[in-house]
């Protein structure tokens, strides 16, 4: 069965990503294209880095021009945010991007992109996943004659636009009176490119690791967190950088370490670089985040007169909601954001770049920045715990936060008990449980993997722990 989650399908290699379900998907999404018309505009189709990640935009590539749809694709890898800008860009109705993201390296998947650039909508999944139920015959052309008949052709010079854009919008005067010198973690990805560009381009001074293509990501998880970033790190301090970066293997995840080796959350980077823009660019407007992210952006959005939305996860709301509120900035505990005019997707290159301009202009350490804002605004602390999810474990909590949406009163006898009462429960997106002193704890089933994910955030780590305490508990009971 091909399902989607919240970004996009994704399946272990060898078990379900493979080449006949890859093609099922082509062909569900060329028999959507032609019912609703929507042929009048290629599809543009890129690819990551991972195993098997080329051979299957061009098996995707045969199904869609063998079913008379052009297809433009690349020849090369190149991140997530590259093909939503190009979609948003050509005004096309389409586009694809061959990736699992953060996923681990047995993981591969396909993230399909709507007008606008935007992540295909759950209307769009589902209608995918009906027609992959009941599919006839699969339309295929060889590649080389797809090449030779036009149907297919590859994209020279991908990146231009998409870099000029991005300098375009930056402040490169001041970056290039500083001059900071950049220590880049690819994690084996996607970003190297249009990395080294912006960032040559602005005259920084930029050393890069683990930039070779590695399909294991030098046996690590290719998301830029606290741990798979300590490498990193440790070069940072001995090669007395001004910073060190990371960004994940299709470019949609930052992570960030400060000069003296400290990591920088992704919560800290939303709430710095919403700070940055409307107080020193004067962006002004509200903040979006998801549920699982720090209640610090509600916290600065309220002292400088603004307001911070809350909606599900899955970056599909959070860009919905920049536009209809028409925010600064929105972004997710996980590491990805956007801003205001930009892409409808998270893209860490471009934030890397406002990140980079940040401290230029304000002549501040990030760390030095976020702990004056978590003075003046207060300090909060996030704890995360993620454990596999057995199929009963989720049926259950399924049905129990299904529960919760018609009848919250029923489902709320079945929460953990917590070490202080909640003000209220929120259904929408797994159970998240506020707390009069504005600290949460959420817990929910990952959208991208098999894991249940609780995330808590209070004033001390050890009132955050207590409530993971609680639902573990409550877990091992299941």
């Amino acid at each position: 069965m091909i399902k989607f989650g919240t970004g996009g399908w994704r399946a272990e290699i060898g078990r379900d990503f493979q080449m006949s379900n890859i093609q099922m998907i082509g062909q569900s999404l060329a028999e959507r294209i032609i019912e609703l018309d929507e042929d009048n505009t290629p599809v543009v189709i890129g690819y990551d880095r991972r195993f098997l990640s080329e051979n299957a935009a061009h098996w995707l590539a045969e199904v869609l021009a063998g079913n008379g749809i052009k297809v433009i694709t690349m020849h090369r890898s190149v991140p997530t945010p590259l093909i939503m800008h190009i979609v948003k860009k050509h005004d096309y109705n389409y586009g694809v991007e061959v990736t699992a993201s953060h996923n681990p390296a047995n993981y591969n998947g396909i993230k399909i992109i709507v007008k606008e650039g935007r992540d295909a909508p759950v209307s769009v999944t589902e209608n995918l996943e009906r027609r992959c139920c009941s599919l006839g015959n699969i339309r295929t052309v060889d590649f080389e004659e797809g090449r030779a008949s036009g149907k297919i052709e590859f994209l020279e010079h991908p990146f231009n636009e998409f870099l000029d854009d991005i300098i375009g919008i930056l402040d490169v005067d001041a970056i290039r009176s500083k001059g900071p010198r950049i220590l880049f973690d690819s994690m084996h990805g996607s970003s190297s490119y249009p990395f080294n560009v912006i960032f040559y381009t602005t005259r920084c001074t930029v050393d890069q690791i683990n930039a070779n293509k590695d399909a294991y990501f030098g046996g690590q998880m290719p998301a830029p967190t606290a741990e798979t970033l300590k490498p990193l790190a440790e070069q940072v301090v001995m090669g007395h950088y001004d910073l060190g970066m990371g960004i994940d293997g299709d470019g949609d995840r930052l992570g960030v370490i400060d000069s003296d080796g400290t990591f920088i959350s992704a919560n800290d980077i939303l709430v710095l670089l919403y700070y940055y823009l409307h107080e020193f660019k004067g962006w002004k407007g509200p903040v979006v985040r998801n549920l699982a992210t720090t209640h610090l952006l509600d916290r600065v959005a309220e002292g400088l007169g603004e307001k911070c939305y809350e909606v599900p996860v899955g970056f599909k709301y959070i860009s919905s909601k920049i536009d209809e509120v028409d925010a600064v900035l929105g972004g997710e505990s996980s590491g990805g954001l956007t801003v205001r005019g930009h892409i409808h997707g998270k893209d860490s290159i471009y934030a890397s770049a406002l990140f980079i301009e940040m401290i230029c202009k304000t002549g501040k350490a990030p760390g030095v920045m976020i702990r004056e804002l978590k003075q003046k605004f207060g300090d909060r602390v996030m704890v995360e715990y993620n454990v596999p999810l057995s199929d009963h474990q989720k049926a259950k909590l399924v049905e129990l936060f299904e529960k919760g949406k018609k009848d919250q009163d029923a489902a709320d006898i079945h929460l953990p008990v917590f070490s202080q009462k909640y003000n209220r429960v929120n259904y929408i997106d797994g159970c998240k449980v506020y707390f009069p002193d504005d600290s949460f704890v959420i817990c929910r089933p990952s959208g991208t993997e098999p894991l249940l994910r609780v995330f808590a955030e209070a004033p001390e780590k050890e009132q955050a722990e207590g409530y993971i305490e609680s639902w573990k508990k409550t877990l091992a009971e299941m």
